[in-house]
């Protein structure tokens, strides 16, 4: 008999709206995410702690444990202490390395996650993965999907704005991404999901083409349901590739090279996700990222989050060995050192291009690495 249909991996319930919190303890008192009433919340020292205040009186029966930070140790702390007790449910409280941590203790031991995102800084509330510093640098480790999700719209206002934002450039850069993923397809014969594919490819045009910005509460929700989209659309491929490809690699390559310089990581992936589009030589897509990263007051060139040109030249070199047998744009192309310059000296140009029309002002500003050289051309697409 033929399969008609297949199970998609997903949480029960995905609560994103303003308040969205004041439903927390009823949400948790279903009986397929908690039958006794025993939870374990893991949460952060700064929003976590101030939301512990808000909501342990409706939730006397739970118990609380502070996570230091965004390691594998603190991951393998926190699920030594969930073994001393006996739980339905462990709930996140906090922002991505929060939820992260508490993703790998929970399936350390067996336990479902309710996801509590207290920011949007990347698309891991809702994958079926947790990113986690070690003492190589940074690792991925495979974890189920959380059993719900909820995003408060209100309490999100109260994060830091840049770490909303870099929610932002993590979800577009699923764009670059998904053409990844169809090059393979088409170069190397890999499969492509075309359901996993069009969840996270929908997802970033979604908030690329959204008008709206962080001040909006409907911004805020196709954003917060792009990452959501996005977990759910790794679940279904069975790994991370309809949200990661050279974008990524450029991403886990600064934080390699560079782990105490590193910045959020939804702003390196987003500008990863520009200079991918830029070799792939996707000149409309490609000016409308930067417009969009821009209009969001996110980097574009390296310089803004304070690497310099030779030291991003160095990151997109040693991109492709982040993730070995991973076949995107960069391996695609296998680009030399000389001619990654050359690329990148091109990108700056069309950067400052649009910077230039962006604000009216003719002028380039001093020193660029850009300055002086025509009109910039994408590299073809070729070996």
């Amino acid at each position: 008999m033929p399969v008609l249909t297949r199970l998609i991996p997903s949480p029960v319930t995905v609560d994103i709206r303003p308040d969205a919190l004041a439903g927390l303890a009823g949400l948790l008192a279903d009986q397929r995410i908690a039958p006794t009433g025993k939870l374990a919340f893991a949460i952060s020292g700064g929003s976590g702690r101030r939301l512990r205040e808000r909501l342990e009186p409706s939730l006397g029966g739970a118990e609380w444990f502070e996570v230091g930070g965004g390691t594998l140790d603190d991951a393998i702390e926190l699920a030594g202490a969930l073994k001393a007790g006996h739980y339905d449910a462990v709930v996140g409280l906090g922002g991505g390395k929060i939820i992260d941590c508490a993703k790998f203790a929970a399936a350390r031991v067996g336990l479902p996650l309710v996801a509590v995102a207290t920011n949007l800084s990347h698309d891991g509330l809702c994958s079926p993965v947790a990113t986690l510093d070690n003492d190589a640098g940074r690792g991925s480790y495979g974890v189920p999907t959380p059993i719900a999700v909820v995003i408060d719209l209100s309490v999100i206002r109260e994060a830091p704005p840049r770490f909303v934002r870099s929610g932002i450039g993590d979800v577009i850069s699923n764009i670059s991404a998904v053409a990844d993923w169809e090059l393979s397809h088409r170069e190397t014969g890999e499969a492509v999901d075309g359901l996993s594919a069009a969840m996270a490819r929908q997802a970033g045009e979604a908030v690329l083409r959204h008008p709206g910005d962080c001040d909006d509460d409907d911004f805020l929700t196709v954003l917060a349901e792009g990452l959501v989209l996005t977990g759910i659309s790794m679940s279904i491929a069975g790994d991370s590739r309809p949200a990661s490809g050279a974008c990524h690699e450029i991403n886990h390559a600064f934080d390699l090279l560079f782990p105490q310089r590193r910045a959020p990581h939804g702003e390196q992936c987003g500008l990863g996700a520009a200079f991918a589009m830029h070799l792939r030589g996707a000149g409309a897509k490609t000016r409308l990222i930067i417009e969009t990263l821009r209009r969001h007051h996110l980097p574009v060139l390296p310089t803004e989050i304070g690497f310099d040109p030779e030291e991003f030249i160095r990151v997109v070199e040693y991109a492709p060995r982040t993730r070995p047998g991973r076949y995107t744009i960069l391996e695609h192309l296998d680009l030399s050192t000389d001619q990654i310059r050359d690329a990148y000296a091109d990108y700056v140009d069309l950067v400052n291009t649009i910077d230039t029309e962006r604000s009216g002002d003719r002028r380039r500003p001093a020193g660029d690495p850009g300055e002086g050289r025509p009109e910039p051309t994408a590299p073809a697409l070729h070996r």
